[in-house]
């Protein structure tokens, strides 16, 4: 064989090699970055829920608020009628 068909088959043969092993830890890093978008993505739906939980509790004091000023309202027309037939 010729030198210059040995240093190709060596030269094809070791950018072969490095080309597989680049291939393998990419796949490898593909596999990881997905592990970690499930993880974000889990976080995500943790603080989605967490969000509905506070806007469900808001709902209720607001809620509770309204109601407190309807009975306020229903004291004041009976104050205000009391103080109409005293006079």
């Amino acid at each position: 064989m010729d030198t210059t068909q040995i240093l190709l088959i060596v030269t094809l043969g070791t950018t072969t090699v490095f080309s597989v092993i680049i291939g393998i830890q990419l796949i490898q890093v593909l596999f990881e970055l997905k592990k970690t978008l499930a993880t974000i993505n889990k976080i995500t739906e943790g603080f989605e829920a967490v969000g509905l939980n506070l806007e469900h509790g808001f709902g209720e004091i607001v809620g509770f608020v309204n109601g407190f000023k309807t009975i306020l309202k229903v004291f004041e027309i009976f104050t205000h009628k009391k103080n109409v037939q005293d006079k």
